[in-house]
């Protein structure tokens, strides 16, 4: 063949890469870096917090740990490679100064900061993040459920050294947040160490804090980095303001709670309606010393209850999975242990049915003859010695794994009921290190397990049933069901957050007609007390999140005149008892869209996991985000070029 042969195939192969692969590139031009809208004006540098962290964890290592605080204390130490504004849910540069995702939606192309440091110095490279993927989905690497996110992703590829590419194994929403909302670590410090060790000491961070002084079981501490990379961005500012955060391990929380009146702990979140109705009056509560305030914002609604799993004799049979279900009298715990705070979970995502869309579920009420039915349809009857429910010779008893004392009062009240239709439930009782071992085995029977909801719901890390052998995963029942499977897949390439919201509630019909829980109860603001000595925004939280102080600081004036009044005995000025976000802030020209149209008209919203999730809004662009017109005049341009190209070859080919 003649080489103006190949010459032509060349130019139409070009053409051809360049209309698959053009794609868009984000942010968008003129944009910058403007100061975050929610952090305080007259917010101060300095002082300290003590919060409280629940009981010790069994890692810091959020790979490893995969729990609210690890979380908390890992997003503060690393970062990912783009993060979310706060309030349009818009992705940001942040290792990341600039991202570009094709035209089919597969190829995401990032380029670092050439500004990133670690806090030793180093630059942080594209090979940081290869080398943090690897470890992640190494096998041998007890990385649980962030291996279910990351392996829709091929082995990302180093282009050069502030630029990396990862390429989707097919088309699915998630694939920006998925490819850019993972925690970067450094490789140089961690690549010749045991992942599987790599538990409490983090000697290299590059984000805004660093591990302090940690005393295992009593508490940790954060100490806030002076130079950090981006401590002078404008979005910088205003958060993150303590020098210090310390946070105490205690195994209970009533032991907590005693610990927050003393002063030993500032800030605490009330878990129990029994403490917010019976333990917050008195002369610190009436003086003012101490705020309470229930907090109204955006934050996901997720769920509880009573996980039981299936791949284990009897809970491996829907009718008894029901019964168990029908045996839990959750109107008089809540009437009689929780005041009547509560609403009753019927739904695995209840936030999903608002604005005119109602629940179809019908609840699952307390009835020992509808239980005493079903355990006999399953083939229980009663030993005529003993009263226990027998089936094939084995007696019905099963360990409940619990890790908090404050769950005995509603055991024991489910025991008895359990006790009076032929069932015993033993307590087993042990420290968060241990639950959470035998959780990632799945090493239980029954178990207490509360979720948090992300940014947007997708129903696959929890309920696919590729899931229930991962271990260390978030299908912990082990729930397996084809129809899910149908519509997990279903949903993946679905960009429209209405249409996907309405598979979920299809998701969420079969789950909870498949009782993998006994759903339990849940309420939709933030129950919190502290000290009256920070400074803290109009609206106390963020708009999505729950319980963060991280636009608080501390305030040195509030701090003295607090310590006055408790020597004098007087009062100070009372705070409101209830805020609710959408009051407090006032929303400027930038920030009016809602978080589905910030979606719809980038394309590129896909949150991480623990993000709060919006409802949905029509599209407005097609589904790559970019205008049809701009993609038609981008594509000819590059078609027109390639032909023009062709056509000189020719010209050329003639003239010789």
């Amino acid at each position: 063949m003649s080489m103006l042969f190949w010459r032509l195939w060349i130019c139409i192969g070009l053409t051809v890469s360049g209309l698959t692969c053009m794609g868009q590139t984000f942010p968008p031009a003129g944009w910058e870096d403007t100061p975050d809208p929610l952090a305080g004006e007259y917010a101060t540098v300095g002082g300290e917090v003590v919060d409280y962290a629940g009981q010790s964890p069994k890692s810091l290592n959020y790979y490893l740990d995969n729990n609210v605080f690890t979380a908390r204390v890992f997003g503060v130490m690393y970062e990912t490679l783009i993060d979310m504004n706060p309030l349009t849910l818009e992705y940001e540069p942040y290792l990341a100064r600039q991202w570009t995702i094709s035209e089919d939606k597969k190829v995401f192309t990032f380029k670092i900061d050439p500004r990133a440091r670690w806090s030793d110095g180093v630059e942080i490279t594209a090979h940081d993040v290869l080398w943090t993927y690897q470890a992640v989905m190494d096998p041998k690497n007890m990385t649980g459920v962030h291996k279910g996110s990351l392996e829709r992703l091929e082995v990302p590829e180093v282009l050069d050294k502030h630029t990396i590419r990862f390429t989707a194994k097919e088309v699915h929403w998630r694939n920006l947040g998925t490819s850019g909302g993972f925690y970067i670590l450094p490789k140089h410090v961690f690549a010749e160490s045991d992942f599987n060790k790599i538990n409490f000491e983090f000697p290299v961070v590059s984000g805004p804090y660093r591990i302090g002084e940690l005393k295992e079981g009593l508490y940790a501490t954060l100490e806030r980095r002076e130079d950090w990379w981006r401590r002078a961005f404008p979005s910088s500012r205003g958060k993150g303001n303590f020098q210090r955060i310390k946070y105490k391990f205690f195994a209970d929380r009533p032991n907590a709670f005693e610990a927050f009146k003393k002063g030993e702990i500032d800030v605490f979140a009330v878990y129990t309606s029994y403490i917010w109705v019976n333990e917050t009056q008195g002369e610190k509560f009436d003086r003012n010393w101490i705020v309470k305030q229930k907090i109204y914002n955006h934050h996901p609604i997720g769920f509880q209850g009573f996980a039981m799993n299936m791949r284990r004799f009897p809970f491996d049979d829907r009718r008894v999975r029901k019964a168990m279900a029908h045996l839990l009298d959750r109107d008089k715990m809540n009437r009689t242990l929780m005041y009547n705070k509560y609403f009753l979970h019927r739904s695995y995502y209840e936030d999903l049915y608002h604005g005119g869309v109602s629940c179809p579920n019908t609840s699952t009420v307390f009835s020992k003859d509808a239980a005493r039915a079903l355990l006999a349809e399953a083939g229980w009857q009663a030993n005529a010695e003993t009263g226990i429910l027998e089936k094939d010779g084995k007696p019905f008893r099963f360990k409940f794994l619990t890790r908090s004392a404050s769950s005995e009062k509603f055991l024991a009240i489910y025991g008895e009921d359990l006790k009076d239709v032929g069932i015993e439930m033993a307590i087993d009782k042990k420290d968060w290190a241990a639950w959470a071992k035998d959780m990632d085995d799945f090493s239980y029977e029954m178990t207490w397990a509360a979720w948090g909801a992300g940014l947007f719901k997708d129903p696959e890390l929890m309920w696919a049933s590729k899931e229930a052998d991962r271990k260390g995963g978030n299908n912990i029942t082990g729930f397996k069901n084809a129809r899910v499977d149908e519509l997990v897949e279903k949903q993946k390439t679905i960009f429209d957050v209405a249409s996907r919201h309405a598979i979920c509630r299809e998701v969420d019909a079969l789950i909870f007609n498949d009782f993998p829980y006994v759903l339990l109860w849940n309420i939709d603001y933030v129950r919190l007390l502290y000290w009256n000595k920070f400074g803290v925004p109009d609206t106390v939280l963020s708009k999505y999140g729950t319980e963060s102080t991280s636009y608080w600081w501390y305030d040195e004036d509030a701090a003295a005149e607090l310590s006055a009044v408790q020597k004098s005995g007087e009062a100070l000025p009372r705070k409101l008892e209830v805020v609710t976000f959408d009051d407090a802030f006032s929303p400027t020209e930038s920030d009016g869209s809602s978080p589905a149209e910030a979606e719809d008209a980038s394309g590129t919203v896909t949150p991480r996991p623990d993000a709060p999730e919006p409802m949905g809004a029509p599209p407005v662009l097609d589904e790559t985000g970019s205008s049809p017109l701009i993609s038609l005049v981008f594509g000819g341009l590059i078609v027109v070029l390639a032909l023009l190209g062709i056509a000189s070859l020719i010209r050329r080919r003639r003239s010789t």
